[in-house]
């Protein structure tokens, strides 16, 4: 019975309607594993009542042969830093570590309308802010791949570790991460699992407590293609308390059978500008190797230029801590949020509220962001930093006049040893893992990150799919194309 849930969302959802498993022993098996599993961190609470609830009202729906959708009964994890109705959310810091919101964000909200079972509130960087998961509050979340004890583990990546690793040990179908700069693509190109970015705006960010409010995305990790697209089609569509909300109606995505699908004449260029010096050679070989597959199925690969790649990292970053102080600000120890013992005046409360309250790199940023937008600095860094957006948003449309994808590494290396990641400074850090990912961000197009084999030392490889705003079909379709010839060995049907 364990075995169920290294199965994906379709099969499961045709046994619970065969009656050969019920709502109820899918939600103990979970809730098992995520206590089996416990020692590589991936769950800041685990909500086993709500589970439970869910999993009884889901149970009568399926007695009834009624589930209101494929996602009836299914077990996922939320990342801790979407809002959920009375259970805490903490973004893993201290600041938030008692905050429980009143409101669920939409997409808790969608999910649960679709008659999912929350197993619990991920892992994550201090307020998304990373690239390891190693900076929570709650402690680091470990990988699986190549795991020998608490002192030798590779990191998760991140921020959205925590549901990576949640889904890469099977405790759940799905999960929801957040996307800035690479957040969602990265942990899952370092655990083995797919990992959506969706084109911003499609997907509602309202009650996603921000990072980047021009980068943020609601992300999604999933085992397989398949089940990334049944969870997109259950999250994404216009939402009237987000602004920056797409209007146009969503069209649920439906991809035909990996078999049937034809790659011929469909161009997919390669950036050269992808090419980094940091680039492993194990990820450097895939990526040729998959370019190849992908040209004797009929596609034709033709190689690109994406000029201003090379300003992207340290343009996001300039515009991440810009409006990271921005949104920090709200944090004052008053309203909500962490207090400091302190009452000799409301500057000296607010000053060691927030001193207290955001590690040290969420100060960090608070600062530089706030140097970066005095008005002596604002035209040197901030608005330059805006203009040169505009020409990376610019080297993304120039190129789909040649080509319909691109497929370019997600990360440079594989996971990193978490003993040796923690010696860099968090933004060397974020320089690194970021380089292939937070362009899309930048020009707010969707990417995809697919597993495609194993290093010589045993670590999960993969690769990166971007294409054109609302070109989910298609890049979803490829990806599954992707997925079906290279067979990924999944850890979970390992354990």
């Amino acid at each position: 019975m364990d075995k169920i849930l290294n199965t994906n969302i379709k099969i499961v959802f045709r046994l619970l309607a065969e009656k050969a498993i019920t709502v109820n022993q899918l939600t103990d098996i979970a809730l098992k594993r995520a206590q089996e599993y416990k020692k590589y961190n991936p769950f800041i609470t685990i909500t086993e009542n709500l589970a439970r609830k869910q999993s009884n009202l889901s149970q009568e729906r399926h007695e009834k042969d009624k589930p209101i959708s494929e996602l009836d009964g299914i077990p996922i994890a939320i990342k801790d830093n979407f809002c959920t109705k009375e259970v805490v959310t903490t973004c893993a810091s201290k600041m938030l570590e008692n905050f429980i919101p009143t409101y669920n964000a939409t997409v808790v909200e969608r999910l649960e309308q679709n008659g999912t079972v929350l197993i619990g509130k991920s892992n994550l960087d201090q307020f998304a802010m990373g690239s390891g998961t190693v900076d929570s509050i709650f402690g680091p979340s470990k990988n699986i791949w190549g795991y020998q004890d608490d002192d030798n583990f590779h990191i998760t990546g991140g921020s959205s570790g925590g549901s990576s690793i949640a889904v890469a040990t099977g405790i759940c179908y799905g999960a929801i991460g957040s996307d800035t700069g690479g957040s969602t693509r990265n942990p899952a190109s370092y655990c083995g699992i797919v990992g959506l970015k969706p084109t911003y705006g499609l997907v509602s960010r309202y009650g996603l407590i921000p990072l980047v409010n021009s980068m943020d995305v609601p992300g999604i990790l999933t085992r397989t293609v398949d089940d990334c697209v049944s969870i997109l089609n259950g999250i994404a569509g216009y939402d009237q308390n987000d602004s920056t909300s797409i209007s146009k109606p969503y069209k649920k995505i439906r991809l035909p059978p990996a078999q049937k699908m034809t790659l011929k004449d469909l161009k997919i260029g390669i950036p050269k500008e992808y090419y980094n010096e940091h680039l492993s050679q194990a990820v450097y070989d895939t990526w040729n190797e998959v370019a190849n597959i992908l040209q004797s199925s009929g596609a034709v690969i033709k190689e690109v230029s994406m000029p201003n790649t090379e300003h992207s990292i340290v343009c996001y970053s300039i515009l991440n801590q810009c409006e990271v102080a921005s949104n920090m600000s709200r944090y004052d120890g008053v309203e909500y949020g962490y207090r400091a013992e302190e009452n000799s005046s409301t500057d000296k409360l607010y000053a060691t509220s927030r001193s207290e309250g955001f590690n040290e790199v969420v100060r960090n940023r608070i600062l530089t962001g706030n140097f970066f937008l005095l008005t002596r600095n604002y035209e040197k860094y901030f608005n330059k930093a805006l203009k040169v957006r505009r020409m990376i948003a610019d080297d993304f449309h120039k190129v789909w006049e040649e080509v319909q994808l691109l497929l370019t590494p997600t990360t440079l290396t594989t996971a990193p040893l978490y003993k040796d990641f923690v010696q860099k400074t968090n933004r060397d850090q974020c320089a690194l893992q970021d380089y292939c990912t937070q362009p899309a961000n930048m020009a707010g197009v969707p990417a995809i990150s697919i597993p495609i084999k194993l290093s010589p030392e045993g670590l999960p490889i993969s690769l990166q799919l971007m294409g054109r705003n609302l070109s989910e079909p298609m890049l979803l379709a490829v990806a599954k194309y992707i997925e079906n010839i290279v067979q990924f060995p999944h850890y979970v049907n390992n354990i």
